[in-house]
């Protein structure tokens, strides 16, 4: 590399790295591991490590902390990874635009989605996206509210359909909808022929509840006091409703995770006396550019929020 007299990198020097090594360094700051985003890019580790420290040169600073077991970026790489990110979803916008026929030729999504809502929200929402789109790809991670929105800081994911547990400066929150706990019933079950259900009426059911680790447990025992006993537990709400569905009880779990059209087994009877809610939305890094890919599914999603 040629520097400058006074010892400085130049504005020409800078530009001595390709876009590729642009995506090497998001991947390795993405994984935390040279040998993962070797693997993911499907590069040697010393032609992956090549590209770093072409990049490293050219800047004249340290991206990255190595120790034996880990990589985390430093300060600089840190900022370094926010303009990277920006850099390479402007890229896809230019090579792929916004028109329809540039939009159908393909691009990738991650999306980071609430457990509960993958088998019966989510997929009318991938339906309509795939007939628009169909040479897109869709990551999709199950992951918790908390998760979720590490995934989302991280950049490890576009955005996330969830809630935001707690405020915080480096998310945006956008809301799409409200959603109530209900009690998931098997059809023929003599609650589900009621308008509704109080609290205090499941005593004495057989009454399955989700874990304490669980933030529906939480939500649960912060609103309703002296709730049923349950004679069964388990980690993950989609569990709960397998469960309801072959007929072994009944239990409370959020709408979003019950079938919104007639089901041939499953009945949701609304929860009262209290009614118990929480805000689900989207939940993405504050001043984030979206892809065009990401940006086509955020729109989905706000469909859903128009139509609601």
């Amino acid at each position: 590399m040629v520097s400058s007299p006074t010892g400085k990198n130049t504005r020409e020097d800078t530009m001595k790295f390709e876009l590729g090594d642009i995506r090497a360094f998001v991947s390795v700051a993405r994984l935390g591991s040279f040998t993962s985003a070797a693997a993911e890019m499907n590069l040697s580790q010393s032609a992956l490590s090549r590209r770093i420290e072409k990049i490293e040169s050219a800047l004249g600073t340290q991206l990255f902390l190595r120790t034996t077991r880990k990589v985390s970026l430093t300060a600089f790489g840190v900022e370094f990874n926010r303009r990277s990110i920006d850099i390479l979803h402007k890229f896809e916008e230019a090579m792929f635009g916004m028109n329809e026929a540039t939009r159908r030729l393909g691009g990738e999504v991650t999306l980071s989605c609430m457990p509960s809502a993958v088998r019966f929200f989510l997929p009318p929402v991938l339906k309509s996206y795939r007939s628009q789109y169909p040479g897109a790809t869709v990551n999709v991670r199950e992951q918790g509210a908390t998760e979720a929105s590490i995934a989302v800081k991280r950049g490890e994911v576009d955005f996330a359909f969830n809630q935001l547990e707690n405020p915080d400066p480096a998310l945006a929150f956008t809301e799409i909808l409200q959603e109530r706990l209900v009690l998931a019933c098997y059809k023929s079950h003599p609650l589900a022929r009621s308008p509704r259900v109080r609290w205090a009426d499941l005593g004495g059911q057989d009454y399955m509840i989700v874990s304490k680790s669980s933030q529906n447990r939480l939500l649960m025992e912060q609103n309703v006091l002296n709730g049923p006993r349950a004679y069964c537990e388990a980690r993950h709400v989609s569990t709960l409703v397998s469960l309801v569905e072959v007929g072994v009880g009944v239990a409370a779990v959020p709408s979003i995770a019950m079938p919104v059209e007639e089901h041939p087994l499953l009945v949701s009877v609304p929860l009262v006396d209290p009614i118990v809610s929480r805000t689900i939305g989207l939940i993405t890094r504050a001043g984030q550019k979206m892809s065009p890919t990401a940006q086509s599914l955020v729109d989905e999603f706000l469909a859903v929020k128009r139509h609601s």
